[in-house]
């Protein structure tokens, strides 16, 4: 074969070559993420801080669904504690414009026992990162700097980074128990979160 033919050659399969790094490469930080969804599902950081912040989940006319009580729940016993002064329910409106996901969890904290001066609700979140951003404006509002971040243990890696994104200094506690019961809709919570993540830092960064 002439050096010409092997040069032309070895510029023909350069592309192939150039996808199979770029492949490795996603698949390794794909990888990476995942082991980081599941290594944050497991933790309880429970270090004192300057609020406790309920991500939202679904309502039903007015009443949390089964999943958004559990994430209350767990923030109220965070709170009887003595982990943090205030608790902070974020999320929108859905369906019914009447109703918020924040309003929703700060009236069912309330009912609970929690005074009124120790409840914040965030209501314009339409997703999480929206909510996360909302939480990060009403914390330098009041002066805090640091939240115990509660939601559901693989949702907890991707809310960690987006206030962190908001200068906040995060510990999280995630409801315990809310990992699917099967392997397949474990595999598929995970997938879906590293995918949500890597969606978001690639917004930030364009």
């Amino acid at each position: 074969m002439s050096a010409a033919a092997a040069a032309m050659r070895i510029s023909k399969s350069r592309p192939f070559w150039l996808i199979g790094v770029i492949v490795a490469v996603f698949t390794g930080l794909f990888l990476s993420i995942c082991i980081g969804i599941v290594h944050d599902a497991s933790l309880q950081e429970l270090h004192p801080a300057d609020a406790i912040v309920v991500f939202g989940a679904a309502e039903y006319a007015g009443r949390p669904s089964p999943v958004y009580r559990a994430r209350l729940d767990h923030a109220y016993e965070l709170f009887q504690r003595g982990i943090a002064p205030v608790v902070i329910t974020s999320g929108g409106a859905a369906a019914d414009p009447k109703f918020s996901e924040g309003g929703v969890g700060h009236d069912y904290l309330k009912r609970r026992g929690i005074p009124d001066s120790s409840l914040i609700a965030e209501t314009q979140g339409s997703d999480t990162a929206g909510s996360a951003e909302r939480v990060g404006v009403i914390l330098r509002a009041n002066h805090m700097s640091s939240c115990i971040a509660v939601s559901d243990e693989y949702h907890v890696f991707r809310i960690r980074r987006l206030l962190e994104d908001e200068g906040v200094r995060v510990y999280v506690a995630p409801r315990p128990e809310s990992k699917p019961h099967s392997l397949w809709l474990r595999a598929w919570a995970v997938t879906r979160e590293a995918v949500s993540y890597i969606a978001w830092r690639l917004h930030v960064r364009g």
